[in-house]
Formats: C-alpha cells, sequence, structure tokens
C-alpha cells in the first residue's frame, strides 16, 4: 500500500473547478449538443473496465459481459438512459453504476443481449486483455460493488499518472520523470536518495524539492480527474474521501 500512502497525502488542499465533463453533460439533458457528446464518451471511457469487471463479478460469462457493458455504453452514447437525471445526483461513478443495475434488470426481463457492432455507436476496447486483468486482479471474496469502486480508484490513479507524465514530457523533463516516477509509490527500486541523486546530478536537497513536486503535481492530477465526475466542487472533496477509503481497505 506504500503508492496509497504517498497519494493521500499528496492529494490537498483547494483546487480550481470549472465546467465540467459531467455538468456539461447534465446541463444539456436531452439535448443533442455536440460538447455533450464528446464530453459524456469521454467519462465513459474512464469508467468501462470498472463496469465490465462488475459485470463480470456479477456472474457473467465474459461473452455476455462484453456484449452488456458494449449495449451499456451504446445507450448512453445515443442518451436514451439520461431521462430523469438531476444535477442533485451529481457523482458519475453513483450514476453510473445505478444506470447499469437498470439496464441488466432490463436486459434480464427481455432475455435478450445487445451485439458487438451492431451499427451503435460504442466504445471502442479489447475484451481479452481485459477479460485477463480481471482474472489476474479478482479477489474471491469481493462483492461486485466492491470490485467496481476498486477498479474505479485504480482507473483514476491511472489516469493520474498518464497525465503527470505527460506533463513532464511537454515541458522537457520526461527524463527526470522516468527517475522519479518508482518514487509516487515509494519504491526506489533498491536505490538510495544519494545514487538517484548522482545518477539525475543533483544534490540531496534538490532531490527532495523534485520529489515533493512530483507528489504535490500527482495529486493535483488526482483532483482534477475527480472533479471531472462531479457537478459541485463541494463534492471532489467528498469523492476524495471515498477514494481514499477504497484505497485503505
Amino acid at each position: 500500500m506504500g503508492e496509497n500512502g504517498q497519494l493521500l497525502c499528496a492529494i490537498q488542499g483547494p483546487a480550481a473547478f470549472c465546467t465540467t465533463h459531467w455538468s456539461v453533460v447534465l446541463r444539456a439533458g436531452q439535448g443533442e449538443g455536440q460538447c455533450a457528446a464528446e464530453a459524456l464518451e469521454a467519462l465513459c471511457r474512464t469508467y468501462w473496465y470498472p463496469l465490465y469487471a462488475y459485470v463480470r463479478r456479477r456472474g457473467y460469462a465474459p461473452e455476455d459481459a462484453q456484449d452488456l457493458t458494449q449495449g451499456f455504453f451504446a445507450s448512453l452514447l445515443e442518451r436514451r438512459d439520461l431521462a430523469g437525471v438531476a444535477p442533485e445526483k451529481g457523482r458519475f461513478r453513483t450514476f453510473l453504476l445505478s444506470a447499469l443495475g437498470h439496464y441488466l434488470a432490463n436486459e434480464w426481463r427481455r432475455g435478450q443481449r445487445q451485439k458487438r457492432g451492431a451499427g451503435q455507436g460504442t466504445l471502442s476496447f479489447d475484451a481479452l486483455p481485459a477479460e485477463e486483468r480481471y482474472r489476474a486482479e479478482t479477489v474471491a471474496s469481493e462483492t461486485p460493488e466492491a470490485m467496481y469502486d476498486q477498479r474505479w480508484a485504480w482507473t483514476v490513479l491511472e489516469q493520474a499518472r498518464d497525465r503527470l507524465r505527460d506533463d513532464y514530457a511537454h515541458g522537457g523533463r520526461g527524463d527526470l520523470f522516468g527517475a522519479l516516477e518508482p518514487l509516487l509509490s515509494g519504491d526506489a527500486a533498491g536505490r538510495s536518495r544519494a545514487e538517484l541523486a548522482s545518477e539525475l546530478g543533483i544534490g540531496l536537497g534538490a532531490l527532495d524539492v523534485a520529489v515533493h513536486r512530483l507528489r504535490r503535481r500527482y495529486g493535483e492530477c488526482i483532483r482534477a480527474i475527480i472533479a471531472e465526475t462531479v457537478c459541485d466542487p463541494e463534492e471532489v472533496d467528498a469523492e476524495i474521501r471515498h477514494l481514499r477509503s477504497v484505497l485503505c481497505r
């Protein structure tokens, strides 16, 4: 849990809050605005694996889980499942799980499955790596809801790390990120601070400053990603607390 401990220290302080992906979708309602459609697709891409894992944990076979996940995303992207969503239901994470539950119940009642590639706009994902990942990560005692939350939390961390890597690369500091990235999880691959500082050609004090900035920026990336999935800035801290609780289990 080294990485979890590091990020819990990093996620702190207020973050700038602007119009988010989810708030764009909610304000658009049932409209056909291109911005809302793109925002919804961006959100869905974050959640496809946590939802696939949830469906698998509900007992569906891999092929059925793929069909159901694809069909669910297709229904969302076609905006059929957004009726009645109000701003007070503003956490995309909870909305999505509830909507999927209704979708699965409806599919069971109808006794049918959405088919892959049936002419519907949907997200592209490769089921084989998803299934391999699911089998590798599955814990026997996990409930579907716990599995969903865990995969959501890990996805947030992965996206934050990718965003941080891009920030450093665009600033011409890709090599620095590559050297310091293991320290995000508290693991310097067996190297001492002195060895790492020598490799980078800097002093120990400069190394500590660089690591502090890296972890602080990592926390900011996590907050920014979470902020994209809520409607109100006050909900960001609540989602951060939930993230912490999930990672500490």
